[in-house]
């Protein structure tokens, strides 16, 4: 693979894609990675008609509606929604573990949010072990958004239906059984499974954030691709929406140490975030 120091520059096209991504969700693509634009676009062209990257900035440039709505499936396009079920399942497994501390008594009714979820299996993983957990020594079901920046994502999050590659990423035999359902060449989450999470679309960079307050905010492998200005504002954002004592879990490479002094690390839980104390 091409090094970040060897790369080519980018073309006037890519650049301006490259700009646009940045300016829409704040995540940068550098030049060692540009190799994307074309393999994430070359679809979307074949489609519309169009000869090259520069056919396609210049039809984004014409500015009418339906170019706006073409600049909005690029940077669709553009978005890494890499994830799967159970991903780093140790991390999902100490959200329980924090989860039972937080709720004592139960008197509560805890809330968690699911920050860039992708196309759902972070937020469907976390339903299932709530349920889980439920069953086995009564923990109460906490209200769970889940939000995403890609409309095209969230239509696949609120189906809940996964191809076969994608049900086999994380789950074992015993879960792809108890809470999916096979339809036609899909597996599909269980009504009782999906109707548990609350589905929401959400620029983390500029959208209001959701109401109220969340004891336990998930936003990982987000941060890596934001400029670091970004990065600040998105943490800062988020320890605005958590409760006193919440806990925010990012990605195993992310910190917020050194780019914002809102939030600090959690002297309980490791690898998560707790507002600071003012």
């Amino acid at each position: 693979m091409t090094s970040p120091q060897s790369a080519p520059p980018m073309s006037h096209a890519a650049h301006k894609i490259v700009t646009l991504l940045e300016e829409r969700t704040g995540q940068q693509l550098d030049a060692g990675r540009a190799w994307r634009i074309d393999s994430a676009l070359q679809p979307m062209l074949r489609e519309r008609g169009l000869a090259s990257l520069d056919e396609l900035v210049a039809r984004i440039a014409e500015g009418g509606r339906c170019e706006r709505g073409l600049a909005d499936l690029v940077v669709d396009a553009l978005l890494n929604q890499e994830t799967s079920f159970f991903r780093d399942a140790s991390v999902l497994d100490q959200v329980i573990v924090a989860a039972r501390d937080m709720a004592g008594d139960g008197a509560r009714r805890l809330r968690i949010w699911s920050a860039a979820c992708s196309t759902g299996q972070e937020p469907l993983s976390l339903a299932m072990l709530f349920a889980e957990a439920q069953e086995q020594d009564g923990l109460a079901l906490p209200e769970m958004r889940a939000t995403d920046i890609s409309a095209r994502a969230l239509l696949r999050a609120r189906s809940g239906r996964y191809t076969q590659f994608e049900i086999q990423r994380g789950l074992s035999i015993r879960r792809m059984m108890r809470w999916f359902d096979v339809r036609s060449d899909m597996w599909e989450a269980k009504p009782e499974l999906r109707f548990r999470l609350l589905y929401g679309q959400q620029n983390l960079m500029s959208d209001p954030m959701p109401a109220g307050k969340f004891d336990i905010v998930l936003c990982r492998n987000v941060l890596m691709y934001l400029a670091p200005a970004t990065r600040r504002a998105v943490l800062e954002r988020i320890a605005g929406v958590l409760r006193p004592g919440g806990l925010l879990v990012l990605g195993a490479g992310e910190t917020v140490i050194g780019h914002t002094e809102t939030l600090v690390p959690s002297e309980r839980y490791r690898g998560m975030y707790r507002p600071a104390a003012h």
